[in-house]
């Protein structure tokens, strides 16, 4: 069961509904409903997530299909959020946020999944690029899932969107901004469909003035679970003392499409949003963001891989992803097309770099592989050891650079294997050797017995 709000507008849902507060008399008079964003405007978010469904898989080919798999999940998100940029046209570009809770469940058939902020991170910049957030932690490196968190909860500035662009009278009807639809539902492209907003009615809430405005569209489209169709029904509050949203409820049906429009998979949630504006969280003013870095850079916007089963951990650049994990191996690939490898040993089988060089060299001559150039092992570092080599090579008529790092650790070994192409050489160069620098061999490496 959610918890709660720490602070903010606390509304009643079954109060809402059958409309147990007073209502105001009607207005004539068109009435503006506009939230202004600003450098330094701050405001109070909590949200909640509860949802249901089942997922169908594909059959494989001459076996029966299997059965559909039960999706059942929960989230709760509370934060302070502070603007720290505005574009010229109105829209918010960069946020301060501090992190109160974060928590994510759900559960695919009987596979249990859970996801959180780190304490040591709660605090994030997130930049608003293309109708997405791209959070990173002044504090810290964010691990992927806990971008994943962030980026996949409502931004509430989209949510403007929601808001006539004049002024209104009761009963007038108008509809969403693509951008607030996008927020609302995640999809990335929008085939057909839209949201229609109506103002319902004036009244009282908490002995302040409000609209509420009911909304309710379907949509279809795609995003990275593939096409789907999504259905919306809701209502939203706005404060027409402070001129914010300060409420919005929303219940969703989220179909799941094969290629040919078949449905395979249908999930049902609720999503509920209560907003305070105009809070001041201590953490977030002028002197507690004095000397803040909060713009992004190659080292503050680095991820963090952090593996406890496989007793490893590093940083790595946000236009590296981990492709792949099996047995004591980490594959590691590029936007470029450039890949690494990382493979944990035994402390006793740990190479030394001259010995990691001869082997490396070996299996090249065996593929038949061209060395154009090699470079010689050196000491990157002395404790824990780091040695480093390369190779120029020319293979299949291509050429690239092998890039080759091995340390030497109290809890075993590790080598790394590069291939890098040509464009933008010494950055990738450079990145591979700040991976190379940051791995932490955090358990002891031991033999696994044989199958």
């Amino acid at each position: 069961m959610f918890m709660p709000c720490r602070k903010g507008l606390l509304l009643v849902l079954a109060g809402l509904s059958c409309l147990a507060c007073a209502a105001s008399p009607a207005v004539e008079e068109p009435v503006p409903l506009r939230e202004r964003f600003f450098a330094g405007y701050e405001y109070h978010v909590c949200t909640r997530v509860d949802l249901s469904g089942t997922l169908i898989l594909p059959a494989e080919k001459g076996k029966p299909a299997p059965k559909p798999l039960s999706v059942r999940g929960t989230s709760a998100i509370e934060y302070d959020e502070r603007i720290l940029d505005v574009g010229q046209d109105g829209q918010v570009r960069k946020t301060v946020r501090l992190c109160r809770r974060t928590d994510f469940r759900r559960t695919i058939g009987e596979q249990p999944q859970e996801n959180s902020l780190r304490p040591e991170v709660r605090r994030l910049i997130l930049l608003r690029y293309q109708n997405k957030e791209v959070p990173f932690s002044p504090d810290g490196p964010l691990m992927w899932g806990e971008i994943d968190l962030v980026r996949t909860d409502v931004f509430t500035p989209a949510l403007v969107g929601l808001l006539p662009g004049h002024p209104v009278r009761q009963g007038e009807r108008w509809s969403a901004t693509q951008s607030a639809i996008q927020e609302l539902t995640d999809l990335e492209r929008i085939e057909e469909g839209s949201l229609e907003c109506r103002l319902e009615q004036f009244t009282n809430v908490e002995k302040r003035r409000h609209a509420r405005i009911s909304f309710r569209g379907s949509l279809r489209g795609a995003n990275e679970d593939g096409p789907n169709r999504q259905e919306l029904d809701g209502y939203f509050f706005f404060d027409l003392e402070s001129n914010h949203l300060s409420y919005l409820y929303l219940q969703g049906k989220h179909f799941l499409l094969a290629k040919d429009g078949k449905e395979v998979g249908r999930i049902e949630g609720r999503f509920v949003l209560t907003r305070q504006a105009n809070t001041r969280a201590p953490e977030l003013s002028e002197s507690a963001l004095k000397g803040v870095v909060t713009e992004p850079n190659a080292d503050n916007t680095r991820l963090l891989y952090d593996n406890a089963e496989l007793g490893v951990r590093f940083l790595y650049p946000r236009r590296w992803h981990v492709a792949s994990v099996r047995g004591n191996q980490v594959a590691l690939d590029s936007a470029d097309g450039s890949g690494l490898l990382l493979t944990l040993e035994p402390l006793a089988r740990a190479p030394t770099g001259a010995r990691f060089l001869a082997e490396s060299r070996d299996w090249l001559t065996k593929q038949q592989a061209r060395l154009l150039r090699i470079e010689p092992p050196r000491t990157v570092r002395s404790s824990p050891m780091l040695e480093h080599f390369a190779f120029e090579t020319e293979m299949g008529k291509q050429k690239c650079i092998l890039d080759y790092y091995v340390t030497r650790q109290n809890n075993g070994g590790a080598t790394l294997a590069a291939r890098l192409l040509p464009h933008d050489l010494a950055a990738l160069q450079k990145e591979v050797e700040g991976i190379a620098l940051s791995v932490v061999i955090t358990r002891e490496q031991v033999d696994k017995p044989p199958r």
